[in-house]
């Protein structure tokens, strides 16, 4: 079976040719991937497969101050990265990612996460679901993210009045399967007892705990300086997000 880049046609496997040489290292990655959990199945670790290499030259600690000073520039009314050419950022993204930066966010619609660090079109990979948590679909997003796009730093982003923090300390009856999310943020609430910004924060924290341990392949490249995790909290009412010890 011929492997194909993800973002290829599925028609067109990869030739050989100059237009395809970008991808082999993705279709590398891919392949000992597989390689690699085959070989979990049997006792092996998925650390023995081999991380792409990074697609940004940042490192995890300048990939997060990129963030930060974005976050700066936001707080301040000085975005720019309205200025940037979205016609040439459209152009230059349309076959590839290379984004430098993740961001797991809470879904709520107050916490735009390309607004509030400033950053444009195929900068920052974003994961969101209520309650900023962890679930098994977002630890592999996030390690697609890491994994295959390269990206340095991590930011599991709490913010403010977040209703899921809010509904799960109520523990009140909810429709549909919105209490699914109640058992991922009860110990945050458990921790923090009343006090709901401390619940909130406390979440952030536990949920990166949890990507920093849950995931092999992010352990991984955090021993090796690859990937920086880090929780952070945004202050809806001033636009700042603060970092979490």
């Amino acid at each position: 079976m011929t492997l194909l880049h993800p973002l290829q046609n599925a028609s067109k496997p990869f030739c050989g040719c100059a237009a395809c040489a970008p991808l082999q290292p993705r279709r590398r990655f891919l392949k000992e991937s597989i390689a690699a959990m085959a070989l979990a199945a049997g006792g092996m670790s998925l650390l023995s497969c081999r991380p792409a290499a990074a697609q940004t030259t940042l490192r995890p600690d300048e990939a997060l101050k990129e963030l930060m000073d974005g976050n700066a520039r936001f707080v301040a009314g000085e975005l720019t990265s309205f200025d940037d050419d979205l016609h040439i950022l459209k152009s230059n993204t349309i076959d590839k990612q290379e984004p430098f930066a993740a961001v797991l966010s809470c879904a709520d619609s107050r916490a735009p996460v390309e607004l509030l660090f400033d950053q444009s079109i195929g900068h920052v990979f974003v994961a969101r679901v209520a309650g900023n948590i962890c679930t098994p679909e977002i630890i592999a997003s996030l390690e697609y993210g890491a994994g295959v796009l390269g990206t340095k730093a991590i930011v599991v982003l709490g913010h403010s009045d977040c209703g899921a923090v809010k509904a799960t300390a109520a523990g009140k009856a909810v429709p549909g399967q919105i209490s699914a999310l109640y058992a991922p943020i009860r110990p945050a609430v458990d921790r923090a007892g009343s006090d709901l910004e401390a619940a909130i924060k406390a979440n952030a924290q536990i949920q990166a705990g949890l990507l920093r341990t849950a995931s092999p392949l992010i352990a991984g490249l955090i021993k090796d300086n690859n990937v920086k995790v880090v929780a952070a909290y945004y202050n809806l009412a001033d636009g700042k997000v603060s970092l979490l010890p």
